[in-house]
């Protein structure tokens, strides 16, 4: 975050904002006077000093106006802070997301390399013939070219990570992590909308807008108070030296506009109050939708690693002694491989799916829209693609009920 030129603006937005409490609620300046008499000659001349008086509590109004200003401009930083760490994390599980199909993929290429040698040992026997060895070559080197086309696809994910870390494309690309690491499953939603809530930074500045606004209200009032200057002025030509003190005492008389501001200011906190139900309600709405997503992810994956997996890995090895004892023919064998891989690409899918989901959920509850969630999932989907040419091929479970992946995310 300290790379990224948008929190760094924010930063200073804010702190800027800081300063202009101390100015609000600071005295106008003292103004230096100078008079001259002149008739054939000087006659007086007469310099002073005027100081301005705002009408009482002027000064504290403006400057409760400033803090609640300086509070707004500071959830407007952290929301900088938190989507530059949201930018991060989606081009992290989106890099997840490339390594573990790869990982899938090379995995079954080693298993359908396994699978020639099986056929081309009952081949050597008589068992079977050489198109079951052909049929394996060519979903081999499908495969091959779906790895190939992953690896190339990494070019354009390194670029979006190094983006999130605010470096520039002619610094060199850090290391990526060696390990990825994932949400663990007892995260419930429920406990992540009871601990985020109250960090809602967009409800939050619109709380700073409402006190804003009630601020205002006061200091409109206070309009009514009269501004007073004091200043004196001493003759120095004059001996003895003759003084001058004076002073001036506005006069707010126009009632309609001292009427206007006090409306003025009560307008715009009922706006802003009626902003933060809206944005009170948007939130459940949002939480709702995203909230359903990631538990019906959540589901997807523990349906996959507890009970689709393991039986498919087992209905492979069965597949393998059916074909052996002559049972099958090589056709169900590799589709029980395809299946395997399947499921293994939906697995990688559905986690990536749940990270993403989550993050969004929490970007969300902090009161920020995921507005890069598309373009992160076109980037997905690039880096997916590949895979539906061929063997490498992933794809939501039939009758799921969870929305299929975006571009393949």
């Amino acid at each position: 975050m300290l790379n990224q030129p948008k929190v760094e603006a924010a930063y200073y937005d804010w702190l800027a904002s800081v300063e202009r409490i101390t100015v609000a609620r600071s005295l106008p300046d003292p103004q230096l006077t100078f008079q001259m008499d002149i008739q054939d000659i000087v006659t007086s001349v007469m310099p002073g000093l005027m100081m301005n008086f705002p009408g009482k509590g002027k000064l504290r109004a403006a400057g409760a106006v400033a803090t609640a200003e300086s509070q707004s401009k500071y959830f407007a930083f952290k929301a900088a802070s938190i989507e530059s760490a949201y930018e991060f994390k989606r081009a992290y599980y989106q890099l997840y997301f490339l390594e573990e199909k790869i990982r899938v993929n090379r995995e079954t290429l080693g298993l359908l390399n396994d699978l020639e040698k099986l056929a081309r040992a009952q081949n050597e026997v008589g068992k079977v013939t050489l198109q079951d060895v052909l049929r394996a070559q060519i979903q081999q080197d499908q495969l091959k070219t779906d790895i190939a086309n992953l690896e190339d696809s990494r070019h354009s994910l390194l670029a979006q990570f190094k983006a999130a870390l605010g470096l520039q494309p002619d610094e060199p690309t850090p290391p990526l992590p060696q390990r990825f690491e994932s949400t663990s499953l007892d995260l419930t939603s429920e406990k992540l909308f009871a601990t985020a809530l109250a960090q809602n930074t967009r409800l939050k500045a619109m709380e700073a807008d409402v006190r804003a606004a009630e601020a205002s209200i006061t200091l409109a009032y206070k309009a009514r108070m009269p501004d007073t200057s004091l200043g004196v002025m001493a003759d120095v030509k004059m001996n003895p030296t003759l003084y001058r003190p004076w002073g001036t005492v506005s006069l707010p008389i126009w009632r309609d506009k001292l009427a206007a501001l006090v409306a003025e200011a009560q307008a715009n906190k009922r706006a802003g109050e009626a902003r933060l139900s809206a944005g009170q309600l948007a939130l459940a709405v949002d939480f709702a939708a995203r909230a359903a997503v990631y538990r019906e992810t959540s589901r997807n994956l523990e349906l996959l690693q507890t009970e689709l997996l393991p039986k498919q890995r087992q209905s492979l090895e069965v597949a393998r002694s059916g074909y052996l004892a002559g049972q099958i023919d090589f056709f169900n064998l590799t589709d029980a491989e395809q299946t395997l891989l399947r499921f293994s690409l939906d697995e990688v899918e559905a986690r990536t799916q749940r990270e993403l989901s989550l993050v969004e959920l929490s970007l969300i509850i902090q009161g920020l829209s995921p507005s890069g969630t598309d373009s992160g999932s076109k980037a997905m989907g690039a880096a997916a693609a590949p895979g539906a040419m061929g063997p490498g091929s992933g794809g939501m479970l039939p009758g799921n009920s969870a929305p299929p992946p975006k571009k393949g995310m």
